[in-house]
């Protein structure tokens, strides 16, 4: 982590940080983000970067240290850029639809599964209903989202059935040998 540390976060254009104390401020064309961090770790913005530095070499400040840099990168690119997550569905039936800001699954159950939108998150699902993507500012919030979709019907190693990311590799078993 402390090579990860030693590396400065660039600020594009566009995005402004504020730093007070351990609390740090992120503003940007998509949103604004907002962080505490630990008062060991000193954060500081020079020439449109920030700078962290740990107090000594001891193994928490460390971690701290590579921690607290990717988590403010993670801010500036967030407000800037974005993160996404897409998913997929498979299975005879299975879909995903979109209604106002929730999200509305169909996947097996006798219900249908929704899942709340908020300023912070969006869903995009294409014409088929097979694809979908959360969108946010936050990483950790989007990440979570996907996760929780993806848990309503993980992917089975049988026929494939369920919700996987995009990039995500599901091991097939064999079924029943079958016989005589």
């Amino acid at each position: 982590m402390a090579r990860i540390g030693k590396k400065p976060v660039p600020v594009p254009n566009g995005v402004t940080v504020n730093v007070q104390k351990n609390e740090v401020t992120v503003k940007g064309p998509k949103g604004e983000l907002s962080r505490s961090f630990s008062p060991d770790i000193s954060i500081t913005l020079d020439d449109g970067t920030v700078v962290v530095k740990r107090p000594t070499d001891q193994r928490h400040h460390r971690a701290l240290h590579g921690l607290t840099r990717a988590l403010i990168n993670n801010m500036v690119v967030g407000v800037s850029e974005g993160f996404v997550r897409e998913l997929q569905i498979e299975g005879v039936g299975y879909r995903a639809s979109v209604d106002g800001k929730d999200l509305v699954l169909s996947v097996g159950y006798s219900h249908p599964v929704t899942f709340e939108g908020s300023e912070d998150i969006s869903f995009e699902v294409d014409r088929t209903g097979r694809e979908l993507s959360v969108r946010g500012v936050d990483k950790e919030l989007v990440g979570e989202i996907a996760a929780r979709i993806r848990r309503t019907r993980p992917p089975e190693p049988y026929k494939g059935k369920g919700i996987r990311y995009k990039d995500e590799f599901v091991r097939r078993k064999a079924g029943k040998a079958g016989g005589k």
